[in-house]
């Protein structure tokens, strides 16, 4: 039920959520897609958001509430980092605004639904990122530090040394290209694939960002089906030192920025996971040796490039509807891992067009997609934007507002607000999804996976553990508790028995001597 505090909260993330969004889309280079209709496929993915983004988090939180949910994500890597915690209320927000200048909606209808979306991403949010203590990377000044100590002392540990022209560092380079552009294509020429996150400190002139890969192999989409079969992983995390340079941006798009730029001479150490919502945590992948990763990687690297040119094949022969489809999907389906974690994940829920979304693809054409996109996202000059003259935006001082609040008023409203229908049977113009999802537990059919994914249980999840953060550790490292759960982060690796207490320059030390 929506009440005053519930109103404020939710028109305040509305405020902060908007000024974050205009600075992200005015500070960031734009690219055209000559292949895909992105401005269009972008819009129709918001209305889709709007319709049933509020149904589907209720229906994940029927069975895991989404603080749980946002504390199990520091356990993995794959779709659930900075760019979809920022895209789950701005996505839907931008529906709704949408809407609004439509005609279809008033800035007063579905305030529950709203007020909902906004309190289910701040809890979420709050949980997952609860040892930097932000919402976001704009609250921490473009920085994610979102992983407790224990494991970043563990990847710290783990990151084989590489340089420019050995084996290694070569093989590396070559995969985060090949995987980069691989994954850009996946996700119908966007940058939904990919993720970044940190940087943590490991010396005075050394850093390790977090990048994230997902949706690599057979799963949730239907059209890796029969092309990414080769692919073993859904999900790859690679953990990276950078020496010399300093990341001083890592923005809620998982985009970052260094001084000097992070050249491939500037990696001097590299790591590689795989994790889902089964894996209860990272799986090392090949990191038994610098010439095991090497191989491991220039394997990964011969798959992805196959399965690449089949992608490109496919896309070739798509029609406009199947491109607008695969768009819209990639984008409204950037927070389905909730789903997957919660054991709730449903095709006719995450891979289909909502009809109600669908009755405005024919005004989607390119022209109108590319114009009213702009308006919105970046001049910010459509009706529902423009406030009193006395008004000031953040960051461009004109009197606008990027995304309308809910008004008060709606708390003196009689009777029963209108709802939202319930989703019905989606619309696609795909072939039907093959029942197969690629995960660490191996090819599972989607009933299996969700049953898996219900009865997980996290070890480091236990109640004895799930409540130790970084401060628990810092005031009482030698607590039985702390100590067995920095021992259950630290099984099978070099820190293995170590426990908590030790120092960086101690877990350099580890390092350095199995080199």
């Amino acid at each position: 039920m929506t009440d005053y505090v519930r109103l404020l909260e939710a028109n305040n993330a509305i405020q902060t959520i908007g000024d974050d969004t205009y600075w992200l889309c005015v500070t960031r280079t734009v690219q055209e897609s000559k292949l895909f209709p992105v401005p269009s496929y972008m819009l129709l993915s918001y209305l889709c958001c709007f319709y049933r983004y509020p149904e589907l988090l209720r229906k994940a939180e029927a069975v895991m509430p989404a603080e749980e949910i946002g504390d199990r994500t520091r356990l993995l890597g794959g779709k659930l980092g900075n760019l979809p915690g920022w895209a789950l209320p701005t996505f839907y927000l931008i529906g709704r605004e949408i809407l609004i200048n439509f005609g279809m909606l008033g800035p007063d209808d579905a305030a529950e639904d709203v007020a909902y979306v906004m309190d289910f991403w701040r809890r979420f949010k709050l949980a997952q990122q609860r040892e930097d203590g932000h919402l976001n990377a704009r609250e921490f000044g473009q920085r994610v530090q979102s992983l407790p100590e224990r494991r970043v002392q563990r990847f710290h540990s783990e990151l084989l040394p590489c340089k420019p022209g050995d084996r290694l560092g070569a093989a590396a380079q070559t995969f985060l290209a090949t995987i980069s552009q691989y994954g850009f294509l996946v996700s119908c020429e966007s940058r939904c694939a990919l993720n970044n996150s940190g940087p943590y400190k490991l010396a005075a002139d050394r850093e390790m960002i977090i990048r994230d890969f997902s949706d690599l192999a057979e799963g949730d989409y239907p059209w890796l089906d029969g092309v990414a079969g080769d692919i073993p992983f859904s999900n790859l995390t690679v953990t990276m030192e950078a020496t010399g340079c300093h990341f001083y941006l890592m923005d809620d798009w998982g985009s970052f920025e260094s001084r000097p730029e992070f050249t491939a001479d500037k990696l001097t150490g590299v790591g590689l996971y795989t994790s889902d919502a089964l894996s209860g945590g990272y799986i090392p992948v090949g990191m038994g040796s610098a010439e095991e990763l090497a191989s491991t990687f220039e394997d990964l690297t011969d798959r992805i490039r196959k399965a690449t040119v089949e992608l490109w094949k496919r896309m070739a022969g798509w029609s406009r509807d199947e491109m607008m489809d695969a768009g819209a999907l990639v984008y409204f389906s950037l927070i389905k891992e909730i789903a997957h974690i919660a054991g709730v994940y449903d095709v006719n829920d995450w891979m289909t067009i909502d009809p109600r979304a669908d009755r405005f693809r024919s005004l989607f054409n390119d022209e109108f997609g590319r114009d009213f996109l702009g308006e919105l996202v970046g001049l910010v000059s459509l009706p529902s934007q423009q406030l009193s003259g006395y008004a000031m935006m953040q960051h461009n001082n004109n009197p606008v507002r990027y995304l309308s609040q809910i008004p008060y008023s709606v708390l003196q409203r009689g009777g029963e607000a209108p709802k939202l229908a319930p989703i019905g049977p989606g619309i696609t113009h795909h072939g039907p999804k093959q029942d197969l999802y690629t995960t660490t537990a191996g090819r599972l059919t989607l009933a299996e996976y969700n049953a898996r994914a219900q009865a997980s249980k996290p070890a480091q999840m236990a109640p004895e553990y799930r409540f130790i953060c970084d401060t628990s550790a810092k005031y009482a490292p030698q607590a039985e508790a702390v100590q067995a759960l920095y021992r259950l982060e630290q099984e099978g690796s070099p820190l293995a028995g170590k426990g908590a207490g030790l120092t960086r320059k101690e877990v350099e030390t580890i390092r350095s001597a199995r080199a």
